[in-house]
């Protein structure tokens, strides 16, 4: 039954205990000599401690001395001798481990540098430990936002892609919008007479009036506040987008969901803070153009 569960044999050392208490006349060299039932490793026979050995208390040693008198002694085992007993069985198997840990070793050393190389991997996305103390703590806030800030630098200074896009809204989507103005309704021929009719008033004018050429030049740099929004706009959402691709690059963020969630809404409050003040001040601008004409 043993053989039909073991086939390959690598684990099955056959042993014979009890042999001094067969029969006269049978022997077991048959089956130690593997003729009986043949095994990869050699059967091993054994005397074992009689029950009057046990309650004399007869010690290891002397049992292992009378086990090898009794192979020696024995016509049919004599010639087993070096291979049959107790001792040589605990050689045997001590050997036999030795040779399968130096096997699984290689094995084993895989093992230990793949999870080595797993856990150090497993550190890397966790980040570095956290500080315990409240200054350590807000030192570690600040390093984490010094890291944002400079991303976020490198995508506008042109170290990272995304800053020329800033650039192309001045120098092509704010000409472009410009350019699309439609000039020609204000200073059409009826709305210049109209302009000028209505610029002395009751009086009749000698010469064309100034006033008149004024308002005419004012309704056309008003018109310019709408690009001018736009493109304050258009600036905001490069930005805006920078700033999330930068949340994003900051690899620090990623140990801290909720910091990261904290930097990105400070970031864009700020943004749309800057947005506003850069709306007033762009269309402050062209309201002193259009007031003070030279």
């Amino acid at each position: 039954m043993f053989l039909s569960l073991l086939l390959l044999g690598d684990r099955t050392f056959g042993v014979l205990t009890k042999i001094d208490l067969m029969d006269q006349g049978t022997n077991a060299v048959d089956i130690l000599e593997g003729r009986g039932y043949k095994l990869r490793y050699p059967w091993v026979g054994v005397v074992n401690r009689s029950q009057a050995d046990i309650n004399k208390s007869v010690d290891m040693i002397a049992a292992r001395r009378r086990e090898r008198d009794y192979f020696k002694s024995t016509p049919e085992y004599s010639h087993l001798t070096e291979r049959m007993g107790s001792e040589y069985l605990g050689k045997m198997l001590s050997k036999h481990l030795e040779v399968v840990i130096k096997s699984r070793i290689p094995g084993l050393q895989a093992l230990i540098t793949k999870t080595i190389s797993e856990l150090e991997t497993e550190l890397s996305r966790l980040g570095k430990p956290v500080a315990a103390d409240a200054g350590g703590k807000l030192y570690m806030i600040m390093e984490i936002c010094r890291a944002f800030d400079q991303t976020f630098k490198e995508h506008l200074d042109g170290t990272r892609s995304g800053g020329e896009k800033v650039n192309s809204v001045f120098d092509n989507q704010f000409p472009a919008a410009i350019k699309r103005l439609q000039f020609d309704k204000h200073l059409s021929m009826d709305n210049v007479r109209k302009l000028i009719t209505e610029a002395d008033g009751y009086q009749p004018h000698l010469i064309a009036p100034e006033q008149g050429y004024r308002r005419l030049i004012e309704s056309c740099l008003v018109s310019i506040r709408g690009p001018a929004e736009a493109a304050v706009d258009a600036v905001h959402s490069i930005l805006k987008d920078l700033i999330h691709k930068s949340i994003g690059e900051t690899s620090e963020l990623k140990q801290y969901p909720t910091l990261r969630v904290e930097v990105s809404g400070a970031a864009v409050d700020s943004l749309d803070r800057m947005r506003d003040e850069s709306r007033k001040a762009t269309l402050l601008l062209v309201d002193m153009e259009s007031g003070y004409l030279t």
